[in-house]
């Protein structure tokens, strides 16, 4: 039962990482339609940010803070000078585009901070433990699920119920209109997707203290978060919800059961997923 409840909690944890890293890749899709390949070089661009930003200030909690706000801004700077003039030209040049950028992105952070492995501690509560149902975990574990809870309500009620939402959903609907009505389509875009790199970023921060922070770690998680917004749907924040969920019990419990085959099962949840409802489980046609 112990062992039951350490890989539950561990799926969780995984799960809320997951979509910290996918719920970017679904906003971006959704409200702008572009595949963004870069996704997860951004994701390692701010875990090694947040390596010197611990350096050279010492709290974790600023990492959180500052790195994001980084990949906020370069985000909007790649949106306006390169996503901004191939997006008109179809879905392949975004998808081409954002490729090169990810191994571009890969090299610099090659340059910059080498390839050794790097890692960032935390302090104070988040390096303690909790008792939960009779068993010692790390609070800082917890304390990734709970945070990617936070994000996921605040994404919804921001989309879904502000005036800000409205606009952003409606440039998508009928951006001419929207145009004609004096929005700025152009800064709402380049919004979005600086905020999408910016939550890849968040969670490159997040994923540094419980991860080795490392030049193959972009490599590591593109497929997983693919695979997260394949089967939640393209444009759905509750489908990356529960598809976060599903992988990351499928991952834990997979290890434990059969770690044979444990890395392919989320390959075959995919599979099944678009044989039997090609726009994922909350996916819209």
């Amino acid at each position: 039962m112990s062992q039951i409840i350490i890989f539950g909690l561990h799926g969780l944890t995984y799960a809320g990482l997951l979509f910290l890293i996918a719920s970017g890749l679904t906003i971006v899709f959704g409200m702008m339609r572009i595949l963004n390949f870069a996704h997860a070089s951004f994701y390692m661009l701010g875990a090694y940010l947040s390596y010197t930003l611990f350096l050279m200030t010492g709290q974790f909690w600023a990492c959180l803070i500052i790195s994001p706000a980084i990949l906020f801004f370069i985000g909007v700077l790649v949106e306006r000078v390169l996503i901004r003039k191939v997006h008109s030209l179809g879905l392949v040049y975004d998808l081409l585009l954002t490729f090169g950028l990810g191994y571009v992105l890969g090299e610099i952070v090659k340059w910059i901070w080498g390839t050794m492995p790097l890692s960032v501690k935390v302090q104070g509560f988040l390096a303690g433990s909790l008792t939960v149902l009779g068993i010692t975990y790390p609070v800082y574990r917890l304390f990734i699920l709970l945070v990617a809870l936070a994000i996921g309500i605040g994404l919804a009620l921001i989309l879904f119920r502000t005036t800000l939402g409205i606009v952003i959903r409606a440039t998508v609907d009928d951006s001419e209109m929207c145009n004609a009505l004096g929005i700025n389509i152009p800064m709402i875009f380049g919004g979005v997707f600086g905020f999408g790199v910016a939550l890849a970023g968040f969670a490159g921060v997040m994923a540094g203290p419980l991860l080795t922070i490392n030049t193959d770690m972009a490599t590591m998680v593109l497929l997983d978060a693919f695979v997260v917004v394949i089967v939640g749907g393209l444009s759905s924040l509750g489908g990356a919800v529960l598809a976060s969920l599903i992988i990351g019990q499928l991952q834990s419990f997979g290890a434990l059961l059969i770690p044979e085959v444990s890395m392919a099962l989320i390959y075959v949840l995919m599979a099944v997923v678009l044989i039997f409802k090609p726009s994922g489980l909350l996916g819209k046609k």
